[in-house]
């Protein structure tokens, strides 16, 4: 869905992110620091243009070891310049300390008493080069900001979530509806005028029929495909298909589903991120509880301090909803996709209990200047996020360019 702007009364001012990987990048911030004791290696590792799963694949080969060892406590995105800490139990630390090649090096080690788990992050740090653009648009994108550190920025998950093809929240759907058919038809079907060439025939060939022709044409790296194509070629059967595809990547399917959800719960309450209503679940800004919102004129000036924050849900079957109006709104998204709670119980393998985020976000330290180089004038913005918060929809209410 196009996300609606929380600063739609304000220009944006163009421009090209990401033109480089160097024009974006990313720091961990860690939630605790390793106790410099203890069997696991924890090591801190800096990628260029290539995702979290790729740099943990080629670690793990050279450790000869498997990528499910390494733990990690957050994804981190490709087409940037990206540090993050990573672990692995009873691993040679001079040996891992040496790893390098041309798009992943590991920096420095340590050790600690567990695995790092995703989630074990406080916080991103954040430094992002806007190209095309220089001091002329300094002032509307600082009025643009200043309204995001004011009010907080709309908690939107960003593109990214829902994959190249923009299509795993589909993928979700299928699964949650029990509706393998439609998940085998995207998966292995659909083709589209911007695929891969390969991909694309690929695709193709298996809307034809032509199973063995689509598996020749699948790339290698493309194993879940892989492995449903070959389920599905052997039995004709969606179930046997669905049932090959790795739980990781089902998972990932219906987070995207979960997360899509929340975005439309998100986009209707846009004009009221910064504000709460009776029935909200809002959410403590320190420490993450979350409470039933009785008298909203009395809970007001803690959102507007940033001390509470209304939140919308992640639906599965054990999420509590809202009521008053909020909660009407919530079963109102739920309704329009003919589903209930009950839906996200039995998922397959996976029982998905749902959570509530927080509908805004709040950035810290932010910077804002202009400069150039040999490659033209830019903005450059820095700023501190939560660990699950996405930095593109900041971008998205400064540059505005979609559309």
């Amino acid at each position: 869905m196009q996300l609606p702007y929380l600063t739609s009364d304000l220009p944006g001012i163009g421009g090209q992110a990401k033109q480089r990987v160097e024009d974006f990048q990313v720091d961990e911030l860690p939630l605790y620091e390793p106790c410099g004791e203890g069997t696991h290696v924890y090591f801190r590792v800096r990628k260029r243009g290539v995702p979290t799963p790729a740099a943990v694949d080629r670690i793990a080969r050279y450790m000869g070891r498997l990528p499910g060892e390494i733990g990690i406590a957050g994804l981190k995105d490709a087409h940037a310049v990206t540090t993050q800490m990573m672990s692995l139990e009873h691993a040679d630390a001079a040996k891992l300390a040496r790893y390098r090649d041309g798009q992943v090096e590991v920096l420095a080690t340590t050790r600690h008493t567990n695995k790092l788990r995703p989630g074990h992050l406080a916080a991103n740090r954040f430094a992002i080069r806007i190209r095309g653009v220089g001091a002329e648009q300094l002032s509307g994108a600082q009025a643009v900001l200043d309204v995001l550190i004011r009010r907080g920025v709309p908690n939107y998950f960003g593109p990214q979530r829902f994959g190249a093809r923009h299509d795993t929240a589909d993928l979700g759907a299928a699964l949650v509806r029990s509706d393998l058919e439609e998940f085998v038809a995207i998966l292995l079907g659909r083709p589209k005028d911007d695929d891969p060439p390969d991909c694309k025939a690929a695709r193709e060939a298996f809307e034809a029929g032509q199973f063995d022709q689509a598996l020749k044409h699948w790339p290698r790296h493309y194993s879940n495909e892989r492995r449903a194509l070959s389920a599905y070629r052997k039995r004709t059967s969606a179930r046997a298909a669905a049932a090959a595809v790795h739980k990781r990547m089902k998972r990932l399917y219906t987070s995207a589903f979960q997360s899509a959800l929340f975005n439309e719960v998100l986009a209707a309450r846009l004009e009221g991120i910064d504000r709460v209503e009776v029935g909200d679940l809002a959410q403590k800004c320190d420490t993450g509880g979350v409470f039933r919102v009785e008298d909203a004129e009395a809970e007001q000036p803690r959102a507007e301090r940033f001390e509470i924050s209304p939140t919308g849900p992640i639906f599965g079957y054990r999420v509590s909803l809202a009521d008053g109006e909020p909660g009407k709104l919530e079963r109102a998204v739920l309704a329009r996709h003919d589903l209930d709670k009950e839906d996200f119980r039995h998922v397959g393998p996976m029982k998905l209990k749902g959570t509530r985020r927080a509908l805004r976000f709040r950035i810290e330290s932010p910077t804002l200047t202009d400069g150039s180089d040999s490659r033209g004038s830019f903005l450059e913005l820095t700023f501190t996020a939560p660990s699950g918060c996405y930095a593109s929809i900041v971008l998205h209410e400064i540059m505005k360019t979609e559309g």
